[in-house]
């Protein structure tokens, strides 16, 4: 199992989680190419730079608006983002030069970037966790909120980056150390504020985090939310036969070297490294042995796939364009729907309709229910749960001329099945210029 473990033992920003996702990644080339792509256009460069601090060498991102680097005018400052918001009705006293955008409008942007869908999927999500902690602290609905430097072109390029270079690396566990997070107090448009500023605090609910002798914020609610969508446990390093270790550099120095650093490799199952004792040999002798009646028998039956309940939500809609119709879609999705379609229907009095379907996990009812009253003109919504058998499917990187390919495997229920994943061959067609049957012929 390929797992990725995060040691953030000085805090997390978004620029230093993707110069240490960069450094594990074996196609740097392409990353630099595609976020080229995505943000030349908005005048956003991207450049990567080696950098030593306490005599350990990492990559320091740099991101360039019109060719000017951004950096926050703060005592840290690839660590202090300026988090405050623009509430309607409400100015915050913030001189910041930086576009503000709303949470629907970010979605409207990054639905835009040309960019695998789960890329894009991904960053939406990790937008919407910081949208739903600065709601949570502000005490208004997420549709009011607009982003000051967390909605900037910087920090969407940092949480951009750590999606791309994610999907590339398909890792298949992600551990991270309990969270330093620094210790005293920030400076916000808003005032000053006890380290971790509040929307980061809000992130960081179930998440094990600790204060320590260094003053300011090592913690931002960038680092938090990209961390808390992507990491599976918060746990301390387990056995690993580690093939790759990135460093990712902040911009202050201390006494320590202010950097995440990150190991790539095969997880050592338990089993696999524990000495055998007397007992375990003679039960595994026993085992190997086959009974007559065990060969009569035949072979084991193959294991079976996954099974389990979903939640179908539904409702009709007939006084709705087809680009908020879009966008309610998007939003579901963004929001961790399971899927989301339309069908065209007749409605009542002749009219032409739409079928609005989101499947969900049966737990998350209450919060689908409220995003379909919320973004849709529904009055009323109808709930069916389904059993549901899948098979188990895994992602597996397998080489080609053209680099790297994610392959996804599934099985159970006596069949097995592989696919190459369409967006991984769509970004090659686009790049080369060669067909998909091609590069399907020279995956290895």
């Amino acid at each position: 199992m390929k797992t990725l473990f995060i040691e953030c033992n000085m805090g997390a920003a978004g620029d230093m989680l993707t110069g240490a996702l960069y450094e594990l990644c074996e196609q740097k080339e392409l990353f630099l190419n595609m976020m080229h792509e995505v943000f030349s256009p908005l005048g956003v460069s991207i450049e990567t730079e080696k950098i030593v601090k306490c005599g350990i060498c990492g990559t320091k991102v740099r991101v360039f608006i019109d060719q000017i680097e951004e950096i926050p005018a703060s005592e840290n400052a690839d660590q202090t983002e300026d988090n405050s918001l623009f509430i309607h009705g409400q100015e915050s006293d913030d001189t910041h030069t930086h576009e503000h955008r709303s949470y629907p409008e970010l979605l409207e942007k990054i639905s835009s970037f040309a960019l695998p869908e789960q890329v894009k999927e991904d960053v939406s999500s990790i937008y919407r966790l910081i949208g739903e902690a600065e709601s949570a602290v502000h005490g208004v609905p997420l549709e009011q909120i607009h982003f000051h430097e967390i909605g900037s072109l910087d920090a969407l390029a940092d949480v951009t980056g750590c999606a791309l270079l994610m999907y590339l690396l398909v890792p298949d566990h992600v551990i991270c150390t309990p969270i330093h997070v620094g210790n005293g107090f920030v400076k916000c448009a808003h005032g000053i504020l006890s380290v971790p500023a509040p929307a980061t605090a809000e992130l960081l609910k179930g998440i094990p985090f600790y204060t320590g002798a260094f003053a300011g914020e090592l913690l931002t609610p960038t680092g938090a939310a990209i961390l808390k969508y992507y990491v599976n446990s918060f746990a301390n390093m387990p056995s690993i036969k580690v093939e790759a270790i990135g460093y990712g550099m902040g911009t202050k120095d201390f006494e320590a070297a202010n950097c995440v650093r990150m190991f790539f490799g095969e997880e050592i199952v338990e089993e696999e490294i524990a000495p055998l004792s007397k007992d375990t040999e003679q039960t595994a002798d026993s085992a190997s042995i086959t009974t007559e009646s065990e060969q009569k028998a035949g072979p084991k039956e193959e294991p079976f796939g996954h099974f389990d309940k979903v939640l179908e939500i539904s409702c009709n809609l007939d006084d709705m364009t087809g680009e908020a119709v879009g966008l309610a879609t998007e939003i579901l999705m963004a929001a961790g729907a399971l899927d989301v379609y339309t069908i065209p229907i007749q409605m009542k009095k002749n009219r032409p309709g739409i079928l609005l379907t989101c499947f969900c996990e049966i737990e998350d009812r209450d919060k689908f229910t409220g995003l379909l009253f919320l973004h849709t003109t529904t009055r009323g919504i109808r709930y069916q749960e389904y059993e549901r058998a899948k098979l188990e499917s895994t992602f597996e990187s397998h080489a080609s001329p053209y680099g790297s390919i994610r392959v996804k495997k599934s099985t159970g229920y006596g069949v097995e099945k592989e696919k190459p994943e369409f967006e991984d061959l769509k970004t090659i067609v686009l790049k080369n210029g060669c067909s998909i049957e091609e590069i399907k012929r020279n995956i290895t």
